[in-house]
């Protein structure tokens, strides 16, 4: 007993640490979480929810954000200036490059991830893939970290991706998922009548509370619980806030689903979602990138450039961080089918709102887009950064089932000097 009183005296960490063993040894029960501070945020920005816009391929930097005056390295696309002197962007990022004064852009970003799969695991959840555990993206972090809302809408939404988990944490915290964001949530026709249904729900809940007493495992009455928020939410007016049907200014933010997802990204938000991801795919550019970036760029400036000036316009702005990762950049050197390939030496994420100072250009590469100069940052670090603007305790040692011990974005610096 005195090892375990001298554990308790240690730092914070520790003291944490000895509470949960202590209650191991007097209580007989076993924690996946430690006693955590609920709706208790830490320094940092001014955020109140996220909007992580994923873009899912690999955005060519050269192209975007991190633009060159090296003509052998720029093939068609041309350099484009902002307000901003220091910040050059591509030609097809013309509404962007207007909104340059609140836009922080990263362009030192490096990983050791090439591949497709692993450089998108560890962009959205600050972790290197592995085969024994999968790990939470942010939405689960934060309802964990900061306490759940408690409301009918979910805490997280992922829009552009028909399932979703919350990794090792409690299935309750899964964010909801939302294939096509003009579609709403999909399944919400009763297929029988809402007696019959309840009567199936009250079922179903007490076949999961028989398992659960039964096995003295937790997972199931986890799963219990998720669909008892679904089904709250089914008979919910708060539904409304996934129809963007009745949306004045929807064609602003252009037709495709990068757009129409960034319009239900701030509605969402408006409702009080705290966390939304919205996945694009169609970034891998191996063959004619030319071709690629005059359809996709267009759609992308769009879509995020009118999503700051709503987010604005209602207020939202400084409470509402808005950031744009991808798993890699694409190579300086254009290839024999007229593309890119994958690059992750360096790349460009953006972020905006939430208390991060715009105007900012964030460490830079070399003359071709080639290597980072200075102050690289790992994925890790930027989803610290946004973890930091959320207020995020990033210190907080979380445990697994498997009583493994984990921190948001695995102890990543997040890169202050952005934030006003």
């Amino acid at each position: 007993m005195d090892n375990i009183a001298e554990i308790a005296g240690k730092d914070p960490l520790s003291r944490r640490y000895f509470m949960e063993l202590s209650a191991k040894l007097s209580l007989g029960v076993g924690l996946s979480v430690p006693f955590l501070p609920r709706n208790l945020k830490a320094e940092g920005g001014t955020a109140k929810n996220l909007i992580y816009i994923y873009l899912s391929g690999g955005m060519t930097h050269l192209d975007t954000f991190d633009a060159k005056k090296n003509s052998g390295v720029m093939g068609d696309t041309e350099l484009l200036d902002t307000p901003v002197d220091n910040m050059k962007m591509g030609m097809h990022m013309k509404e962007l490059s207007k909104l340059a004064d609140k836009l922080a852009v990263i362009n030192s970003m490096t990983s050791t991830q090439g591949a497709h799969e692993q450089g998108q695991y560890i962009m959205r959840t600050g972790y290197e893939k592995r085969a024994t555990i999968v790990h939470p993206t942010v939405g689960p972090w934060a309802a964990t970290l900061l306490g759940e809302s408690g409301r009918v809408l979910p805490d997280s939404v992922v829009v552009g991706q028909s399932t979703s988990n919350a990794g090792f944490m409690e299935p309750r915290l899964s964010p909801l998922p939302i294939a096509d964001p003009g579609g709403g949530v999909p399944n919400t026709e009763l297929a029988v009548a809402g007696d019959r249904f309840d009567r199936r729900m009250e079922m179903a809940s007490k076949l999961g509370q028989q398992f659960t007493s039964k096995f003295k495992y937790s997972g199931p009455e986890s799963y219990v619980e998720y669909y008892n928020q679904a089904n709250k939410l089914l008979k919910s007016d708060e539904l409304s806030a996934f129809d963007i049907s009745g949306e004045s200014n929807a064609s602003d933010y252009g037709t495709g689903r990068l757009g129409q997802g960034c319009l239900l990204a701030r509605k969402l938000v408006e409702n009080g979602v705290r966390v939304v991801e919205v996945i694009s795919g169609g970034w891998d550019m191996h063959v004619d990138v030319s071709s690629g970036t005059a359809s996709k760029l267009p759609e992308l400036d769009k879509a995020v450039a009118t999503l700051l000036k709503d987010l604005e316009s209602k207020g939202l702005l400084e409470t509402t961080m808005v950031a744009i990762g991808t798993e890699f950049g694409r190579t300086p050197d254009i290839n024999m089918n007229g593309g890119r390939d994958h690059y992750p030496a360096a790349y460009s994420c953006v972020l905006a709102g939430g208390g991060v100072k715009g105007g900012t250009v964030y460490g830079e590469t070399d003359g071709s887009g080639k290597k980072v100069r200075s102050n690289p940052v790992k994925p890790e670090d930027f989803l610290a950064t946004i973890g930091y603007g959320l207020g995020l305790p990033l210190e907080e040692t979380v445990y697994s089932p498997t009583q493994r011990p984990f921190t948001f974005a695995d102890k990543g610096k997040p890169v202050t000097s952005i934030f006003g």
